[in-house]
């Protein structure tokens, strides 16, 4: 029997005898193109993973948007109706173009420089009302929001 006679003849459209190099280029771009359609397939998963979280961003802010509209209506907001369902309104568009950030991250961060100013034993207390040490009293609606420690120290005797 002749070499090769038992494999299977595969056309592969390069004619015989043309240049190896002519047969490898074919392969290299076959395998190219299935990289690029593999490449193509994962952006297109990537891509409608990405669209459904920010539907579901979305979905989150309108419902934030619905429970602010029903406080507002209420008359349990410190603000007059009108403020109130313009800060609503204020909100959604901010969520919805990324600009409304309330991660507790932030937050934290926020209500500690402000004891940026303080040193010491002022700064070490003022860290640690804002961390939620100690009592609250007030409101934001009543004026203010009055945050104390007690720190009992003691004098030694002469």
């Amino acid at each position: 029997m002749p070499a090769g006679a038992c494999r299977p003849a595969i056309d592969d459209g390069v004619p015989d005898g043309a240049p190896s190099t002519l047969r490898l280029t074919k392969e290299f771009i076959m395998t190219s193109s299935i990289h690029l359609l593999r490449n193509l397939a994962l952006a297109a998963a990537a891509t409608l993973a990405c669209a459904g979280a920010a539907l579901a961003a979305d979905a989150d802010a309108q419902a934030r948007y619905r429970q602010e509209m029903a406080v507002c209506d209420s008359g349990r907001s410190n603000q007059d109706t009108a403020t109130c369902r313009v800060e609503a309104r204020n909100a959604l568009s901010a969520a919805r173009s990324g600009q409304l950030n309330d991660t507790s991250g932030s937050y934290q961060q926020n209500a500690t420089q402000r004891c940026g100013v303080l040193q010491g034993d002022d700064l070490r207390d003022c860290e640690s009302r804002m961390r939620g040490q100690g009592s609250v009293e007030g409101s934001v609606g009543g004026g203010g929001i009055i945050r104390e420690t007690v720190t009992t120290t003691i004098t030694p005797g002469k």
